[in-house]
């Protein structure tokens, strides 16, 4: 079962980084798919910032930066399996 963690509130193309609004717990390692309208794809998490800070985990409530595989537009959700 696919569980939503976060979603997209924006994108940064150049540096690749998609800002997240998250739902539950995420942290540097955690194995996630990107639901992005017509297309997905699963991916590590690599790196993860909070006001340009490296940080290994953002809480739910939080908005955090992730470096991402593709462009993600806003919206798109984050996902786990459970």
């Amino acid at each position: 079962m696919e569980v939503p963690i976060g979603k997209v509130i924006h994108y940064y193309d150049k540096a690749g980084v998609a800002v997240v609004t998250l739902t539950a717990l995420l942290k540097v390692g955690d194995r996630i798919k990107v639901k992005d309208r017509d297309r997905e794809w699963e991916q590590e998490i690599a790196s993860m910032q909070v006001d340009r800070k490296p940080v290994n985990e953002g809480a739910a409530g939080s908005e955090v930066a992730v470096k991402v595989d593709n462009k993600a537009h806003e919206g798109a959700l984050l996902v786990v399996e459970k």
